[in-house]
């Protein structure tokens, strides 16, 4: 493995094991239907003696540093979204994940919520505009706050968004959610929000590597592994 880059090495300053070990537990963790007790049973069959609460700190401070790594690095998505929103259980409260992909199924961008509301759509909203451009037309359900959220951003712009409200439309989208869901599902619940918000991020992170959506490049094609490893490169 190559040299690490800055914002890696900084993270590293407070981490004790090789950087290979760490990724490659975070990458399964993000990536599979594991639990941290998994990983951790995983690694000492490799000979690597690892706490299972230790994994997930590797996780909390390296995902956050490989997300930001890989938003450069992102292909540009389509001008027509679908977007919904999805329950994350949080300390046994139901949160809300909001998230939108285009017409192929690309992920557009995803926002972890406290509150399932109009002022969450519309953060929703600027922050995917803000990161991928605005789009031609957005396609939601029947939801209201969402609606509401959208109206909001319009009245800000000089060419409105064009929106349609058709749930059949809307089905591409519920189906990406799946893909989430049945990862966190071995995780039997977060703890605390900011902790669910960051791991939540890697999924989406891998889930989006998974789907072809980083840049590589003009080399020869990199594996998924690979892909995750160069975002600390």
């Amino acid at each position: 493995m190559t040299t690490p880059n800055a914002a890696v090495r900084k993270v590293l300053k407070r981490l004790h094991y090789p950087l290979d070990v760490m990724l490659t537990c975070v990458r399964w963790y993000v990536a599979y239907l594991l639990s941290l007790r998994h990983l951790e049973e995983m690694m000492l069959e490799r000979a690597v003696s690892v706490d299972h609460s230790t994994v997930h700190r590797w996780a909390i401070k390296l995902l956050p540093v490989l997300e930001k790594a890989f938003g450069p690095r992102k292909r540009a998505v389509g001008k027509s979204w679908r977007m919904d929103e999805t329950y994350i259980k949080v300390k046994g409260e139901w949160k809300y994940l909001y998230r939108a992909v285009d017409k192929a199924g690309n992920t557009i961008d995803f926002l972890f919520r406290a509150k399932r509301d109009k002022t969450a759509a519309r953060r929703y909203f600027e922050k995917a505009i803000a990161r991928n451009g605005a789009p031609e037309t957005v396609t939601i359900d029947k939801s209201g706050a969402n609606l509401a959220g959208l109206h909001i951003v319009n009245l800000e712009r000089e060419t409105p968004i064009k929106i349609r409200q058709a749930k059949y439309l809307n089905n591409v989208v519920e189906q990406d959610h799946r893909a989430i869901k049945r990862v966190v599902r071995p995780m039997l619940g977060f703890k605390n929000f900011r902790c669910a918000r960051i791991i939540l991020s890697g999924i989406e992170l891998m889930h989006m590597i998974a789907k072809g959506q980083m840049e590589t490049g003009h080399g020869p094609e990199r594996s998924r592994a690979e892909q995750f490893y160069d975002l600390a490169m």
